[in-house]
């Protein structure tokens, strides 16, 4: 079988790269230098010329705050290429497996986990062109599955982790919000849930919408004391803060733990909790520094 994984060079791609290495399916890794997805006609042809099976689809576009400013190119980015991928590969008789967001659920409705049947309702700009990808994928009439994550992190490329590596490491003190609370998700967690699923042809007869992120709740401020913890970066002072400290463009999710009770069900997986996978992933970062 062959996938096409567009987005490579991000974190889930590089993740996808990692996991699917021994694969006996042929994985055929893209990102805008070899296939530009807001091409219709080069995604149609990368897609027939290679006769694609499946697409996953790593590539958006993820700045929350520019998003405000760039409206027209995040909406190319993370709908029109996300219709042109699922066009292609519809055509080719094929399924699309697209990554989405918690941003979708950008409203407050208390501490209750988000399930994947509750209406959405993003307040930004990053949110609701995500949200259009989605919709795109249901009016296309392609084979898809459409995995929800969120607070995504890795070994590769710039995230929170590795900003708050630095930041606890060379800061005597540090502010961190206490008023948003979510799951940070390792991206090769998702990657290997992703490659499971394919490897295993669970994909067929699967289709839907779907919340992947790690066990587990913290807000920010939680998050990187377990940073600076499991890291030894113990002298930086790190105090809780209220979000209004840092003023944004963006009115971000108070409360965005997304419920993982259908993923399970379906695929008959666990799903490590967030502070194990924080461990594997630091001492990843150790090992590389090495």
């Amino acid at each position: 079988m062959n996938i096409l994984v567009t987005g490579a060079n991000g974190q889930l791609g590089n993740g996808m790269r990692l996991v699917s290495k021994d694969s006996k399916d042929n994985y055929i890794f893209t990102d805008v230098a070899e296939l530009d997805i807001t091409d219709a006609r080069a995604v149609s042809r990368m897609v027939s010329d290679n006769d694609i099976n499946v697409i996953v689809n790593c590539a958006a576009y993820t700045n929350v705050d520019k998003a405000e400013s760039d409206a027209e190119f995040a909406e190319i980015l993370n709908a029109k290429a996300v219709r042109n991928l699922a066009d292609a590969v519809r055509a080719n008789g094929g399924t699309l497996i697209h990554v989405s967001t918690d941003y979708v659920f950008g409203g407050s409705k208390g501490n209750t986990p988000r399930t994947e049947d509750e209406p959405a309702n993003p307040t930004g700009v990053y949110g609701l062109t995500k949200l259009h990808g989605e919709q795109e994928i249901e009016r296309s009439g392609v084979k898809a599955l459409i995995f929800r994550t969120a607070w995504l992190y890795s070994e590769f490329g710039r995230n929170f982790v590795k900003t708050m590596l630095s930041l606890t490491s060379t800061k005597p003190e540090l502010k961190v919000v206490f008023d948003q609370c979510g799951t940070p998700t390792y991206a090769l967690d998702l990657a290997a849930a992703i490659f499971d699923i394919i490897e295993n042809r669970k994909f067929e007869g699967n289709e839907g919408i779907y919340h992947y992120s790690n066990e587990g709740v913290c807000s920010w401020y939680d998050f990187t004391r377990m940073i600076a913890e499991y890291a030894g970066n113990t002298s930086c002072d790190i105090r809780p803060c209220h979000s209004d400290e840092f003023p944004s463009p963006v009115v971000r999710p108070s409360y965005s733990v997304l419920d993982k009770t259908k993923y399970k069900s379906t695929f008959g997986m666990t799903v490590p909790y967030w502070t194990d996978s924080l461990k594997v992933c630091l001492k990843n970062l150790k090992e590389n520094e090495a």
